[in-house]
C-alpha cells in the first residue's frame, strides 16, 4: 500500500487528478483505511500510466470513456474495446497516406505537361476531363467540394482554375475511397494555402503525430494487458 503523494510523484499526476480519475472510473477505486485516507497500490500507478498513454493516443475524453468501460467489462469485451482504438488510428493513417499520395500524384501530373486546370473550363469539358459524370460534379458543389463561378442568366457554370484543381483533387481522393468528410478537411486545407505544397507537409505531419500516437497506445497496452489478467 502507498499513498496518494507517492502515487503522484511515480505518476506525474498531481493529487486532485488522481482523486478525479479514480472518481470517473477511470482507475479502480482506492480502498480506505482505518483513518479513512486512500490506500493506493501499483495497480493505480499502472492504470495511471495506461490512462497517460491511450489519453495521448485518443484524446482524454475518449480514453476516460473507454478505460471507464473496459476495467468493468468481461476480458473479452474489454480487449476488444481497446484493440478497436488501434483500427481507428490505422485507418486515420490510411486515410491520411491515401490523401498525400493524390496530392503529390496531382502535382506531379502537372511538372512535365499542361494541365486541364490551367484554363477555365465548362462542366461539360472538366466531366470528360475526370472521366465523371456532369451530375457528379453538381454533387460535389453541394457539398462544398467543387466552387464554379455562373456566367449566364442561367446559371451555366463555368470552372475556373482553382475550381478546377479542387475537381481534380476531389476526384482523385474519391477514387482511393475517401468518403465525403475526409475529401472536405483535404479541399478546406488546400483552400487555405497558396499551392499544394503546404496540404502536403500538413498530410505529412498529421502521419507522422499518428506515428507517436500509435507508439502511446503501443506502450500503454502493456499495462492495460497486465491489468486486464490481473482481474481474471
Amino acid at each position: 500500500m502507498t499513498s496518494i503523494a507517492a502515487v503522484a510523484t511515480a505518476s506525474g499526476y498531481s493529487r486532485q487528478q488522481i482523486r478525479d480519475l479514480e472518481r470517473l472510473g477511470v482507475i479502480p477505486p482506492a480502498e480506505r483505511g482505518p483513518n479513512g485516507y486512500r490506500r493506493f497500490t501499483a495497480t493505480h500507478v499502472r492504470a495511471l500510466r495506461v490512462y497517460r498513454g491511450v489519453a495521448a493516443a485518443v484524446g482524454p475524453v475518449d480514453a476516460r470513456r473507454v478505460l471507464r468501460e473496459a476495467w468493468t467489462l468481461p476480458l473479452a469485451e474489454a480487449a476488444a474495446l481497446l484493440g478497436a482504438l488501434h483500427v481507428g488510428l490505422a485507418r486515420e493513417r490510411e486515410q491520411a497516406e491515401a490523401a498525400l499520395h493524390a496530392l503529390r500524384s496531382i502535382r506531379a501530373e502537372g511538372s512535365g505537361r499542361r494541365r486541364t486546370d490551367d484554363v477555365a473550363l465548362t462542366i461539360a469539358e472538366l466531366g470528360d476531363a475526370l472521366g465523371v459524370r456532369a451530375s457528379t460534379l453538381r454533387f460535389w458543389e453541394q457539398e462544398g467540394l467543387v466552387s464554379p463561378d455562373r456566367v449566364t442568366s442561367r446559371g451555366a457554370r463555368s470552372y475556373p482554375p482553382a475550381a478546377v484543381r479542387e475537381a481534380r483533387i476531389v476526384a482523385a481522393l474519391r477514387a482511393a475511397g475517401h468518403g465525403i468528410p475526409a475529401v472536405r478537411s483535404t479541399i478546406d486545407a488546400v483552400r487555405g494555402s497558396a499551392d499544394l505544397g503546404d496540404p502536403e507537409r500538413a498530410l505529412a505531419q498529421r502521419i507522422e503525430a499518428l506515428a507517436q500516437r500509435t507508439l502511446a497506445l503501443l506502450e500503454a497496452g502493456a499495462d492495460a494487458a497486465a491489468l486486464l489478467r490481473e482481474r481474471v
